[in-house]
């Protein structure tokens, strides 16, 4: 299939100011606002090849997010630095239940669940983002349908707990999908776009990716130029307009 990932997105009352929060905390840059996104972008060297986009929205956050980052350190004391500048820009410690583990749960201004990674050999190579962390019911199929649409190819795995794609490039983060059995409740205000290439056929897109087992989710009544779908577990993605 010839779609690809080209965004991670985030809903957020104040777009602009939670893209700020990130920009400086990744040391990425905002590289595009307009009335309706806000958008965070990695340097070439970091591999990372999507964009952050950031959207208003008027709902609250009322649920722990089943789309969250993991952040990569280098060392013991870089995992210390990059809690600390959270803190400093605006983040706060929680608790989701994790109890004694090696990396810190945080939150960003708007609540969403970020996790600041010990180091781990795994993710030497991701630049700032270790990981975009999906709960699934069961990884393996969610991770087979990711990996059908996105040509992310699995590169790790343990059984039916953790199942992880990577670029085919091997460059930039991985997508990995994690074993959580907590029922989907809202929508996500974490999702990822994905789009055909320049030239093809949009239509055409939709139809392969809903063969590959997605179902539609477009609103009634609203118009736009992307379809909404979900994915094998009911998480909303978009398929934008050839790109």
């Amino acid at each position: 299939m010839s779609t690809r990932l080209v965004n991670l997105v985030i809903d957020a009352a104040r777009p602009r100011v939670l893209a700020d929060f990130w920009a400086a905390l990744l040391g990425w840059r905002v590289a595009g606002e307009l009335p309706d996104e806000v958008d965070v972008r990695a340097p070439e060297t970091d591999g990372w090849d999507l964009d952050l986009v950031f959207v208003p929205v008027p709902e609250a956050k009322v649920v722990k997010n089943r789309i969250h980052l993991d952040l990569a350190s280098r060392t013991p004391a870089h995992q210390e630095e990059l809690v600390a500048r959270a803190l400093e820009l605006g983040a706060r410690r929680v608790d989701i239940g994790q109890g004694a583990v090696p990396w810190v749960v945080l939150a960003d201004p708007e609540g969403n669940e970020f996790c600041v990674l010990e180091p781990r050999e795994q993710y030497a190579d991701t630049g700032a983002v270790a990981s975009i962390l999906v709960d699934a019911w069961s990884p393996p199929r969610l991770a087979d349908f990711w990996a059908g649409i996105t040509g992310w190819e699995v590169r790790a795995g343990q059984g039916d707990v953790i199942v992880g794609l990577r670029a085919p490039s091997g460059r930039g983060p991985w997508l990995e999908f994690l074993r959580n059995e907590d029922a989907k409740r809202v929508k996500n205000r974490v999702h990822l776009d994905i789009a055909p290439p320049a030239g093809t056929d949009h239509a055409a897109a939709v139809s392969e990716v809903l063969v590959a087992g997605a179902a539609p989710a477009d609103r009634e009544g609203v118009r736009v130029p992307w379809r909404v779908l979900t994915d094998p577990e009911g998480n909303e993605f978009c398929v934008l307009t050839p790109r």
